[in-house]
């Protein structure tokens, strides 16, 4: 489970903020940026806050102006953690936003992303995020990883 240091500051979430723009991929809202014309993309999967957090928005915009096609999917379908919802703790949030569930939300967001002609992806995960991008290793690179158990990173491994 995650620090309380994790919650203890949440982002003020922002559906304007970024560069980009949100659009419909792979069967999720996702907020992308970068060239079209790229071969190289990164997805970021977000923390427990979600895709409209300013900061890792910020973060897609730095990247793709290194040049590449960046996709922060909305895993959480509107429906991010609210720590200021008493009725709905993490504990209580996260059975309904299952690292599992955006695992197989993940494949059809690669396969959108193969068809604009994407040839190397790779994915960056933060918190929760972190064990969606452990799910496809041969795709990413995975940081700051939490709610981790070795249990979840050798069944991610073994389905990929």
């Amino acid at each position: 489970m995650s620090g309380p240091q994790c919650c203890a500051n949440p982002p003020t979430l922002s559906p304007g903020s970024g560069s980009g723009h949100v659009e419909q991929l792979g069967g999720l809202k996702a907020y992308v940026v970068g060239s079209q014309d790229s071969k190289l993309a990164i997805l970021l999967v977000s923390d427990v806050y979600g895709y409209e957090a300013p900061n890792l928005r910020k973060l897609a915009d730095k990247v793709a102006a290194a040049g590449y096609y960046v996709v922060v999917p909305d895993y959480f379908k509107g429906d991010p953690y609210a720590p200021e919802n008493a009725e709905r703790p993490i504990g209580v949030w996260i059975k309904d936003h299952g690292a599992d569930k955006g695992f197989e939300e993940t494949k059809p967001i690669i396969q959108a992303l193969k068809s604009k002609g994407i040839s190397k992806i790779g994915a960056a995960g933060f918190c929760w995020g972190g064990i969606v991008s452990l799910s496809k290793p041969l795709y990413c690179y995975t940081l700051h990883l939490s709610l981790l158990m070795i249990s979840k990173v050798l069944r991610f491994l073994l389905l990929s």
